[in-house]
This record gives structure tokens, sequence and C-alpha cells, in this order.
């Protein structure tokens, strides 16, 4: 094949001819990226002014030192979760050997369609699915699958859960002649609304459950929702609890939604992309006290994992249901029984192994240095909430139970109606002058700070940053106010 048109390093040549310009990108891109990198505490956790990139195609290629500047502008311009500052989303700083299996994995680019064009991944990724569903207590005939995030594996569990529930996977919903509804907290994460509007269900099709004060999904009011929803001619199926919520990290009473959901014979599914990883700490596993039931389980170790993303998974208590009720053959691809072709059992067709990442990472932290990563984060966690519960200008929006705090000012000089104004304020101040980056969500219709304390270099350093921006704000706001 003619390549006079390609750099030199366009290909690793399989033959080694062109080792040394390969080295010499692969290293100056490394060399670059670690100054970027070893360097990311002494810049914002978000940037100011972002270079765009040109999308032109150009006709011939460019030369390597105008792409690493690229690469460069590119790095400054992202977001930044290294900085011990980045303490507003379920982001971090990943392991380094996710990392450098992400290089490996792309390098090789085998793909986990089949077994015989990913042999050893494939295997892999059925033997740690089987592994992690046992850490959750599902059973010895559970298995699963990765995904590319947490949406595409409730996604995925709830395609099973209607099929195993209606006699659709062949025919479709058209014979169904009930409306499927299935029933989450109404603080559930929006993909379960994406998923049944993707399921042909419609997206009103999951009904809201009334939660208490902090979050938790109330199971009285479960009951009653289920019983409403058949004697209206519905067709309850699943129901979906979450373990670690979006906005403040709360944990739904999975033993009371687990009794709620046999009692009226429903497919019992934890969202727990969050706080699954709280199977690894023995001190605050008991949290997730019920999930062992569950019929499946979404977890997504890209989070409090530490694992690049992206690494999610879909698993099931009977790997058997995922089989009979979701897999879709492919004739041109040979079949192995003792290792299925994922493939065929997953949404995606094409994909990457990500399997190898997140194996790394289990094997190079450890369980004791995935402990110790959870415990340190309920640690900070701890002095976060003591400090906001000590400022009777702030108030918490739940009892934190995982390693989200959330909070507001609600400083009695400032009127009601002009408190989301004020939030916003504080924490655009605590990013510009502070380095510190904590969310804006709205949460019951107000808004509110988060801070989430997953990274590993965040210490007390910068929630004394945190709590002096705030201490300084409040006291310069309240001249505005008070005259």
């Amino acid at each position: 094949m003619n390549r006079s048109a390609l750099p030199d390093a366009g290909f690793i040549d399989p033959s080694g001819a062109n080792d040394e310009a390969v080295r010499d990108l692969t290293e100056r891109v490394v060399d670059g990226l670690l100054a970027q990198l070893t360097g990311a505490s002494e810049r914002s956790p978000l940037p100011d002014d972002p270079t765009s990139l040109s999308a032109a195609i150009p006709d011939e290629s460019r030369e390597s030192a105008e792409l690493l500047a690229d690469l460069e502008a590119a790095v400054e311009g992202s977001m930044n979760p290294a900085a011990p500052g980045y303490i507003g989303h379920m982001d971090t700083v990943p392991t380094t050997v996710s990392v450098l299996g992400d290089l490996v994995a792309s390098a090789v680019n085998n793909n986990m369609l089949s077994v015989e064009m990913s042999p050893v991944f494939s295997e892999l990724e059925v033997r740690l699915t089987e592994t992690i569903a046992t850490e959750f207590g599902l059973g010895p005939d559970a298995g699963g699958v990765l995904t590319s995030g947490g949406t595409l594996a409730n996604l995925h569990a709830l395609a099973v859960a209607r099929n195993d529930s209606f006699d659709v996977h062949e025919g479709g919903l058209a014979a169904v002649d009930r409306e499927p509804v299935l029933f989450a907290s109404s603080v559930a994460h929006t993909s379960l609304q994406k998923a049944a509007m993707l399921l042909g269900l419609g997206a009103d099709a999951v009904v809201p459950v009334e939660t208490d004060g902090d979050s938790r999904m109330d199971p009285v009011a479960l009951d009653r929702a289920v019983t409403d929803a058949r004697e209206s001619g519905r067709a309850p199926f699943c129901v979906v609890a979450t373990a670690g919520t979006t906005t403040t990290g709360n944990v739904d009473p999975l033993p009371a939604i687990r009794n709620v959901a046999r009692e009226h014979d429903l497919w019992f599914h934890v969202d727990a992309a969050y706080g699954g990883a709280l199977v690894f700490s023995r001190r605050e596993r008991d949290r997730l006290r019920g999930i062992d039931a569950a019929d499946s389980v979404t977890f997504n170790p890209q989070k409090w994992c530490y694992v690049a993303k992206t690494c999610a998974m879909a698993l099931f208590a009977d790997a058997d249901v995922l089989r009979e009720e979701f897999r879709i053959g492919a004739p041109y691809m040979r079949g192995d029984d003792a290792i299925p072709n994922l493939g065929e059992l997953s949404v995606q067709g094409t994909r990457r192994a990500d399997v190898l990442k997140l194996w790394l990472t289990f094997q190079h932290l450890g369980r004791d240095g995935l402990e110790q990563l959870l415990d340190e984060s309920y640690r900070l966690t701890a002095l976060v909430r003591d400090r906001v519960e000590r400022r009777d200008s702030l108030e918490l929006a739940s009892d934190p139970e995982t390693n989200i705090v959330c909070f507001r000012a609600t400083p009695d000089w400032c009127p009601r109606d002009e408190r989301d104004e004020l939030n916003g304020r504080l924490q655009r101040t605590l990013l510009s002058e502070y380095d510190v980056f904590v969310s804006l969500p709205t949460y019951r219709g107000s808004r509110w700070l988060r801070t989430v304390l997953l990274n590993p270099f965040t210490g007390e350093e910068t929630l004394d940053d945190l709590f002096e921006g705030v201490d300084t704000f409040l006291r310069a706001a309240r001249s505005e106010y008070v005259s």
C-alpha cells in the first residue's frame, strides 16, 4: 500500500521500521502531558477562557510541533479535576494505571463485540463482572456487562426488566394491553426517564415517588403508588432504588423497598452508579444493606473507584435472564460455549476494552487502597457537615450519607426570593477568588452549593479556603442589605 502522504509516525509499523519516530512523538506527548498534570494544582479547577481548536481538516499532515501546541492548549483549557479545589462534581483525577490501561486498550484496539476479536478482555470482563456481582451479594448465577456510563447501564437493566415482565423481546409493545410503568424516587437520576423514552414506554412511565426530608424514597408512598397504578389499569413492572442520589448522595432504604417490590412481584433494580463503591469499605458498606436482593444493579467505577472515563456496568442476579431476554445473536461471529460474545448481550456492539483499566485499578490499589480512599472521603465529609452546622447562615439540604454535602447560604438578612442569586454569586466568588469549585444544582426549587469530597488530593486546607471564602463573602454581602 502506498503510504507516501502519511507522516513517519502515522502508524506504528509492526516491523519496527519507524520506532524512533513513534517513540519521539510519544515521548513528546507524554512529557507535555505530565508537565501539565503535575502542575495541575497551580491551575484553576475551571479554565477562564478555554482555547477553541480548529475543526478544519488540513490537506496535508501538520507538523508535530503544531499539534503538540494545540494539545497543550486543549489540556490547559479543559476541566481540571486534579486541582485540590475541584470538589463540585462526581469527577476526579483517574488512577495512573487506568490512564495507561486506556493507552494499551487503544493501542491493541480489540473489539469487545466478540470473543474472537478480544479473547483476553472478553474473558476478563465476564470474570470481573461476576466478581463484582459477588461483592454485592447477588449470588452464584450473577453476571453482567460493562457500558459507557451509568445512563446506558440503567437503559440496559430496564430493557431486561421490561422484556422479562412482558412478551416483547421479539414482537414489541403492540401486544401489551396495559401501560407499563416503573417507579423511582422524585430525585432519581434523569437517565431513567431517558431509558423509558428509548424503550417505547414514554418518559411519563417513570412514576415519581415521594421522598423524606433526606431525599430517600418513602416505602409507604411507593406501596401506595404501585397500588394506585394497578387500580387505574396500568401495569407496574419495576422499582428503581437509588444508592447515592446525584444531588445529595443519599441512599434509599433498600430493605424496605425490596419488601414492597417482592409484595407486588416487581423487578427490583438498584441504581448504585455512585454509592456502589461503598461495598469496598468495611466501615460503610452496611449502607448498601438490601442490595443483595436486587434483580439488577448499575455500578459506575469511573466515579468513586477512580477509573478513567468511561467505565460502568449493568449487573444481573441471574445472568441467564440477561441472555434469554436481551441477546440478539450475530451470525457473522463465531460462538463460544464458555465465554459469550458480549456484543450480543449489550446495548453497544463495538465496545472498547474498558475492563482493562478497571482490572488494573483494582490490582494496583488493592482493597486497602480503595477502602482508604472511601474512608478518607467520609472523614472530610464530616468536617464539611460540621462546619456548615456551626454557621447559622448556612443550612444543609439533607444529612449526608455518602461524601456529598449539599448546603446553601440562608442568612436572615437576605430576602428569601433573593437567596438563589446570593448563592450563585457565592459560587462564582469561591471559584474566582479561592480556586474552590462547588457546583450549583437546583434542588427542591432552590439553588444549592454542592461539594463532592472525592479528590484524593483535597485536604483540610481546601476546606479552610472554602469556608474562609463563604464567611468573607457573606460579611461583604451583608453590608449590601444592612445599612
